[in-house]
């Protein structure tokens, strides 16, 4: 059984940045449906033991065609927005901390330039979909972008995602409108660099 992310902060904490009308149909319909869908293939593809991370790396493995789609699609959709909402906070820390500050300076130079290759990913991402930053056990960052529910996980590579920026419509259309930069933006100011942090720590441990 896999369980949504429960948000700990009311569905208009994270404005102005992001609206509680946003908040409250992404999370209580989107996601939810995402992982009212997902527990119903897993359990069809006999994967529904499993951690959603094992699942997605080995999706090879469901044998049937459109349930290996079903499982994919809603998987990923269950597993992009239980990180995309767990480091959110409308108390974030505007920096990250320890190990990934280190890194970040090292590979990207600052956290700034960092910060733009990932806004430029996600502007650049055509139709719905997704930006990420990914560490792999030996520490090393990952820039990249997914299309649709698709993430680092179910692509096949060594990295996992700590930071999920969405860019799917349902995200910022209702604020933003078309104007996706603006967005893409605002999204930092409620980022938790402590809790993407923290996402490192864990993975390179």
């Amino acid at each position: 059984m896999f369980t949504q992310y429960v948000l700990p902060y009311a569905s208009d904490a994270l404005e102005p940045a992001i609206d509680a009308l946003t908040v409250e149909t992404h999370h209580g319909k989107h996601h939810a449906a995402y992982t009212a869908n997902l527990n119903a293939n897993a359990e069809k593809a006999g994967v529904a033991d499993r951690s959603i991370e094992e699942v997605l790396r080995n999706l090879d493995q469901i044998a049937d065609p459109a349930l290996r789609t079903a499982v994919r699609n809603n998987g990923g959709g269950f597993y992009n927005h239980n990180l995309y909402f767990s480091t959110l906070s409308p108390d974030a820390a505007h920096a990250p901390e320890g190990k990934l500050a280190e890194k970040i300076h090292a590979v990207f130079g600052s956290l700034d330039a960092l910060k733009e290759e990932l806004s430029k990913k996600a502007a650049a991402q055509f139709g719905s979909g997704w930006a990420w930053l990914s560490a792999n056990k030996a520490g090393d960052l990952l820039v990249s972008s997914s299309p649709n529910q698709d993430n680092p996980l179910s692509e096949g590579t060594e990295y996992t995602p700590i930071i999920a920026l969405d860019v799917w419509e349902h995200a910022y259309y209702l604020k933003y409108k078309n104007l996706r930069a603006d967005y893409i933006k605002a999204f930092f100011e409620v980022l938790d660099w402590k809790k993407v942090s923290a996402l490192y720590d864990e993975i390179t441990a």
